[in-house]
């Protein structure tokens, strides 16, 4: 595959680091003074999906040669005539059927739906110290913007404040701000997702969660990520805490009860320990004893009284995925979040990111292929998420169109974190009395966003639909992270919605594997989808021939 471009002329965009298939950095710094292409639109919004300077420029594509298989080697189709899948009310004159009208909403559910604005969630942000210190921007933003978001695994078991006696969880106060958090400003787009691992479950979260939020809250249990395949990880620097994560039950690394270690930790020779979460299924040999395993688990979470559950799963092998699909849609769950390689992490073992699992691109088309088997059989597919490196407008078009008609949103997980980093730095800088707070590291706006503006008012494109939205005297409540999120999901919905116009697709559900093709025969092998030249040949030769 060849390395996504370092900087873009056009956009006036620079990576930092070296970029991934997404475009974003392989390591994405909270302190980053910019400024990739999501740093940016965090920004400026849809400013950004046209080239910069305009009246003393012109632009031209860099014309990409497309080698190797990724969702950059399949290129989105455009046709010059109809206006389908209009939603109602929706005329057929040109008047009418304008990228603006097209209509970027979604829902996923088996018997309760859950709406949301545009076709994206976060990613599971868990115990993660980024996801907790960002968590105010994360979660406002998503509400604001009305799109699920995730806490993810592990954030009752490192809370310390937490009280856990025998499986029962009497005080979860990290648990309680993130989903007290979300809700403030829910207005019944998006969801809140809390997700259980093995010591999640051990823990009681599910019971403690569904006695105080009821059906405020989608459960969702997790088989895997596309980061790695063995359980979540954090590190910690103190002593102290490593000893208490290991009292709590985790597996810690290197074990900080041994009197030698402690030597060590004392001297320096160790100046940290990684916290791991342990495997699932460890006790079954088989798919049916899995499958039987999960039934019980989901028939549990239904007696307690969930009407939502979902399913996070990995970037494992076919065998895997099937067991997924075919036990997620037997289970008739709301949900099922496919992870792929090339998926974000707070702390994996780096050359396990780079060498296990299966890619995205090969994951999802694969998903599409059993999902289709199970239709055929007459079996309504549970509602699918695509996940692993997905982080622009172009993104989510490929990954829903590649899916289609079971994709119904994309998972983005680092992507979705950059404006939360960018706009705590922003406040930070502008009121220093509340750096520490937000979690700001500038004590100063750096060039990238002087260059815009100096004030929040005019730093953030969205900033004054935001104030539309909660009111002149709310705004002094909201999180420049959350502004900046607002920002930047605009900026996605509206490329979004160019890109279906352009495939003349006025409602997502309407977006279908037609409205892709491949740039190489390798990706038509992968995926299915018809190289370039092939796609509508035999109608073009036979208006030649007519």
């Amino acid at each position: 595959m060849i390395q996504w471009q370092k900087s873009n002329d056009v956009l006036g965009t620079a990576n930092r680091g070296n970029p991934a298939e997404s475009g974003l950095c392989t390591l994405c710094r909270a302190d980053c003074t910019g400024k990739c292409e999501t740093w940016l639109s965090s920004l400026i919004g849809r400013k950004l999906l046209y080239p910069r300077d305009f009246g003393i420029v012109t632009a031209g594509s860099s014309n990409t040669v497309h080698v190797g298989v990724s969702y950059n080697s399949l290129r989105i189709q455009g046709y010059n005539y109809g206006a389908y899948n209009r939603p109602k009310g929706l005329a057929d004159s040109a008047d009418d059927c304008v990228f603006p009208k097209v209509s970027i909403e979604t829902e996923f559910g088996s018997k309760v739906k859950t709406k949301s604005r545009i076709p994206v969630m976060t990613g599971a942000l868990g115990s993660t110290f980024v996801a907790a210190k960002y968590w105010e921007s994360f979660a406002v933003g998503a509400s604001l913007v009305g799109i699920p978001i995730v806490v993810g695994e592990n954030v009752v078991g490192v809370d310390k404040a937490s009280v856990i006696k025998n499986g029962k969880i009497s005080k979860a106060p990290e648990l309680d701000r993130r989903i007290d958090t979300y809700l403030r400003y829910h207005d019944g787009y998006g969801a809140i997702i809390v997700q259980m691992n093995v010591e999640d479950t051990r823990n009681g979260v599910a019971e403690y969660v569904i006695d105080k939020y009821g059906d405020k809250v989608i459960i969702e249990l997790k088989w895997g990520q596309g980061a790695k395949d063995i359980g979540g990880e954090i590190q910690v620097t103190s002593l102290d805490y490593a000893i208490f994560l290991k009292k709590r039950g985790y597996v810690v690394d290197p074990d900080p009860t041994l009197p030698e270690v402690q030597e060590a930790f004392k001297h320096g020779a160790i100046r940290s320990f990684a916290r791991h979460s342990r495997l699932g299924y460890t006790n079954l040999g088989s798919p049916e004893e899995v499958q039987e395993d999960f039934m019980k688990e989901v028939n549990y979470l239904r007696k307690l009284g969930y009407s939502r559950i979902s399913l996070k799963t990995g970037s494992y092998g076919m065998e895997a995925l099937a067991m997924a699909i075919k036990y997620a849609t037997e289970a008739k769950l709301d949900l099922l979040t496919i992870d792929g390689s090339g998926g974000g992490t707070g702390m994996s073992p780096w050359n396990m990111m780079e060498t296990w699992g299966v890619p995205s691109i090969y994951l999802h088309s694969k998903a599409y292929e059993y999902c289709s088997i199970l239709a055929k059989k007459k079996k309504k597919v549970v509602d699918i998420a695509f996940a692993g490196g997905i982080a622009r407008e172009d993104h989510i078009f490929k990954a829903i169109a590649l899916g289609a008609p079971f994709t119904k949103l994309v998972c983005m997980g680092r992507a979705a974190m950059i404006p939360g980093f960018v706009g705590s730095n922003i406040e930070g800088a502008l009121f220093p009395e509340r750096r520490e707070k937000v979690q700001g590291h500038w004590e100063k706006l750096p060039k990238t966003v002087t260059d815009i503006g100096h004030k929040a008012d005019e730093i953030f494109a969205g900033y004054y639909d935001v104030q539309k939205k909660v009111g002149a005297k709310e705004m002094e409540n909201i999180p420049y992270g959350a502004i900046a999120m607002w920002t930047l999901c605009d900026k996605l919905s509206a490329g979004l919605q160019q890109l279906m116009a352009g495939a003349r697709k006025f409602s997502l559900s309407g977006v279908s594997r037609e409205d892709l093709f491949s740039a190489n025969k390798e990706t038509v092998e992968v995926t299915g989808i018809p190289f370039i030249t092939d796609v509508l040949d035999d109608r073009a030769k036979k208006i030649l021939k007519s």
